[in-house]
């Protein structure tokens, strides 16, 4: 990581720390209901929960888990704060969650996959997790297929209890998951597809 808490940058990504300037940025992507759709059903999380609780918390991982957390996702070019790609850490460090949240005008490019297929190698050649699992709303066709193009398989599919909960909840969660036994073959197949463009 450099000086400017940088962790990688991809084609058309820069993936650095959060830190407590993105408040703004962080509060405006949440308030996009269709961002939020598959989270809150479209309710915007609020400023001083931001500000409060939710970025204290990432900041504070950072130096407990070298290598995991949630990183701001800028344009490469322009600096742009599209939103947030993330490794969060489980207790003891030994996985990371993989999740993602982009402006809806990042969407539709390949920009998640991009980042997350970035962060699943980070997390295996560089931080040497044991696995990478990822989890969403079985309704959830469009971060299913990131996941799926970012390596992880489908494991399991669960329901929950909600007390207020949203349209799709009845069809439950899905959990997708890498483990590092298997990531060689997955690293192999993506190193193949660039060499033969």
């Amino acid at each position: 990581m450099d000086d400017d808490g940088v962790l990688l940058e991809t084609a058309r990504l820069r993936l650095r720390r959060l830190t407590m300037d993105d408040v703004d940025d962080l509060v405006e992507l949440d308030s996009d209901p269709e961002v939020m759709r598959f989270l809150t059903n479209g309710r915007p999380t609020p400023a001083d929960t931001v500000r409060g609780e939710q970025l204290p918390r990432l900041l504070a991982r950072y130096d407990r888990h070298p290598g995991l957390g949630r990183w701001a996702a800028l344009d490469r070019v322009t600096g742009e704060f599209l939103g947030w790609l993330a490794l969060d850490p489980s207790d003891d460090g030994s996985e990371g969650e993989l999740g993602y949240r982009l402006r809806r005008s990042a969407w539709g490019r390949g920009l998640a996959t991009e980042g997350s297929r970035a962060l699943v190698r980070h997390a295996f050649d560089v931080v040497g997790v044991r696995r990478v699992w990822a989890e969403t709303m079985a309704v959830n066709d469009r971060s299913r297929a990131v996941i799926a193009r970012a390596g992880l398989r489908h494991v399991s599919t669960f329901h929950l209890t909600f007390d207020d909960p949203i349209p799709g909840t009845e069809h439950g969660e899905v959990e997708y998951e890498l483990r590092r036994e298997d990531w060689p073959g997955v690293r192999q197949e993506w190193d193949a597809a660039l060499r033969a463009r």
